[in-house]
């Protein structure tokens, strides 16, 4: 048993940090959804709330992406921990929506901190671990984001209202600060890197510069702004127009996160041995399908049917990302790369709620979900005259046009 610690004593110490690091940000989504409930927010009000969630990631994920070579992550990520812990505390006694948008902004100018280094320290240490274990990044922080997060919640309101709640989620994030050490300590920072206006420029470069990065970066922001819609706005729909529990509604998250995390740990040796253009193709389908069911369905059996097949593609999708996230970095720099995938993914998240929303108001919450069926079809079609179109390459030639069977 203690040489097993030895050998596995990183990844030990990411899962436990990674894990308890998403179970906080997973309560704390939940609750802001239900909190914004309680004060009856609009339909225009809730998809500005939900998308300030993901607004200030955007202007700070390519400058966190330089700092974490200059300064470490570990210093960024304590910061950002401890910032985001005392937002959280004043959350719950916020009045009215607007003000509730407005904390989430400050909240998620914090949150790049976190994720940016975590990112970054996981994507050195890959090679280590091996390939396989690509999607352990995400699914261990999906574990408390979306399977203990929102059953947590739901709990803990009924328990203890918004005020008890919001207060041992900012104890939580003080709790990751303390345990960063643990994992961050693993990190060697890259020679030379500077916080400059031209090195975050340079960083924005890199998406006109590498083809296979800007593949990868779009399939990201497309998976991201369906992931974030759905998880915010599936609690109210479940709500106002099926008539769920709090309880109830908050399941629909902890299915599509199950087979989510289910998907990012187990589907990683199905991955290398069907190759990464059938594993995209069958992702993009079993995405497309499930929006389907999830904007059609007429019952709550439909709902947790599109949550399951949600998941699973979204997992399948992001195991293929990070894997190809992890041999970019590996060629244009970890701090770089891992800042460019902490702003492509919030960056498709805020336009998945904040379109999202402007677009129910206009067609219906639910039906909403059927307009974003046909952008995965098109990426699936895009990718499929991709390979008609270019010669069969080795799976790690940094092409996006190169993604076939291997």
């Amino acid at each position: 048993m203690r040489n097993f610690i030895d050998r596995h004593r990183f990844l030990l110490a990411f899962v436990l940090l990674s894990s308890l690091a998403g179970l906080s940000v997973g309560v704390a989504k939940v609750a802001t959804s239900l909190y914004a409930l309680h004060l009856a927010a609009s339909d225009v009000e809730l998809s500005l709330i939900a998308g300030a969630q993901s607004a200030g990631i955007l202007f700070m994920s390519m400058p966190i992406g330089v700092l974490v070579d200059q300064l470490g992550p570990l210093k960024l990520f304590t910061f950002g921990s401890i910032s985001a812990g005392l937002l959280y505390f004043i959350t719950p006694w916020l009045p009215v929506p607007l003000l509730l948008a407005l904390t989430a902004v400050l909240i998620s100018l914090c949150m790049p901190f976190r994720f940016v280094s975590l990112n970054a320290v996981f994507m050195q240490q890959l090679d280590k671990v091996g390939v396989a274990k690509a999607g352990w990044f995400r699914g261990t922080h999906m574990i408390g984001f979306f399977l203990l997060g929102p059953a947590l919640a739901v709990a803990l309101i009924a328990a203890v209202d918004y005020i008890g709640t919001y207060a041992l989620v900012g104890l939580s994030f003080f709790v990751t600060a303390l345990l960063a050490p643990l994992v961050m300590r693993h990190y060697t920072p890259a020679v030379g890197r500077r916080l400059s206006v031209q090195s975050v420029l340079g960083q924005f470069a890199l998406l006109k510069q590498d083809r296979e990065l800007a593949g990868i970066s779009l399939i990201e922001f497309v998976s991201q702004a369906a992931n974030q819609y759905y998880g915010f706005f599936i609690v109210v729909i479940a709500l106002r127009q099926f008539d769920f529990s709090a309880g109830a509604a908050a399941s629909l998250v902890t299915v599509q996160g199950g087979l989510y995390v289910f998907a990012l740990f187990t589907l990683g040796t199905m991955l290398q041995r069907v190759g990464e253009y059938r594993f995209y193709q069958a992702s993009f389908l079993t995405i497309a399908a499930a929006l389907l069911v999830l904007g059609l369905g007429h019952g709550a059996v439909w709902l947790w049917l599109g949550a399951a097949a949600l998941g699973l593609g979204l997992g399948m999708m992001q195991t293929v990302n990070i894997s190809r996230f992890a041999r970019a970095s590996a060629r244009l720099g970890r701090g770089r790369v891992a800042g460019v995938n902490a702003f492509v993914g919030p960056a498709g998240g805020l336009v998945g709620s904040v379109a999202g929303g402007w677009a129910g108001q206009a067609f219906g919450l639910q039906s909403t979900f059927v307009l974003l069926a046909p952008v995965f079809l098109l990426l699936s079609c895009r990718m499929w005259l991709q390979a008609r179109q270019t010669p069969p390459l080795p799976v790690s030639l940094p092409d996006f046009q190169g993604v076939h069977d291997e």
